[in-house]
């Protein structure tokens, strides 16, 4: 038997909190897009938000790539964010930029042996399996670094580095450029000394387990944000210039490179 239309929808997010209001403001505007009510869930923490989502109890999540490989048997992903920066070329891809204080002598990773390195945490893409993977394509570990600390997120990584907690960390390319963008100072404090990916952007997924017609409209009004003014204006607030249709086939790198730096995938 088909399950059941939801009355009412549950956004939510997995992402870096600083994404929160725009995600209330996406529920908003999928309200009034789909004509149903759309309830933004970002108060319970990130792991409390990805087992709402995979049971079915949220619709439509953010999730990142890493994650999302492990769960797609239970999450199809629908769309995924575009940035609006040119070094994103018009594509659904991000980076991880490593950085490091401007003042250190740094200037590659092989340069951070025996150095302090701080990660968000071990599900994520951006912050962990595409360093690991990077380490081992060059013949290295993470036990090249004399210290390795879990930070909990890519902002409190930036500011372990800051505080001289650590010493370098890859940080996700659009969380880093929020910050940038709210605190312009860190571009005077923090530089980039290599950057990995192209990496495929996190999706917005929804449980399989949600009617195909509901799922669709949900992919529908997402990737046809760019084409009202409402939409583009959210787009644009986010830094975003639109949302692209995605695919599982789309996250197959994030297999590969999970398979080569012996993260779980």
């Amino acid at each position: 038997m088909p399950a059941a239309e939801p009355d009412a929808l549950v956004l939510t997010s997995c992402m870096s909190p600083s994404m929160d209001g725009w995600c209330r403001e996406l529920a908003a505007y999928l309200e009034g897009r789909l004509g149903r009510p759309v309830r933004a869930a970002l108060d319970p923490p990130w792991q409390e938000r990805e087992r709402m989502l995979v049971a079915g109890q949220a619709h439509l999540g953010w999730i990142c790539g890493l994650p999302y490989v492990r769960l797609a048997g239970v999450l199809e992903p629908l769309a995924a964010p575009v940035m609006a920066a040119p070094r994103y070329q018009n594509r659904p891809v991000y980076f991880s930029d490593v950085v490091v204080r401007r003042e250190d002598p740094f200037r590659r990773l092989e340069d951070l042996r025996g150095a302090a390195w701080a990660y968000n945490e071990p599900n994520s893409h951006s912050g962990y399996g595409v360093v690991r993977c990077e380490l081992a394509r060059r013949g290295l570990g993470m036990e090249m670094f004399g210290k390795v600390v879990e930070a909990g997120a890519h902002v409190n990584s930036i500011e372990m580095i800051l505080g001289g907690e650590a010493d370098a960390s890859a940080i996700d390319s659009t969380v880093l450029e929020l910050e940038l963008k709210k605190r312009p100072e860190l571009g005077e404090k923090l530089r980039s000394i290599e950057t990995f990916g192209p990496s495929p952007m996190p999706p917005w997924t929804a449980p399989r387990s949600l009617p195909e017609g509901v799922r669709a409209a949900l992919r529908d009004a997402l990737v046809g944000m760019e084409r009202d003014a409402e939409g583009r204006g959210l787009l644009q607030r986010g830094g975003l210039r639109r949302m692209a249709a995605v695919r599982d086939e789309d996250y197959e790198l994030i297999r590969e490179m999970g398979r080569i730096g012996g993260v779980e995938v």
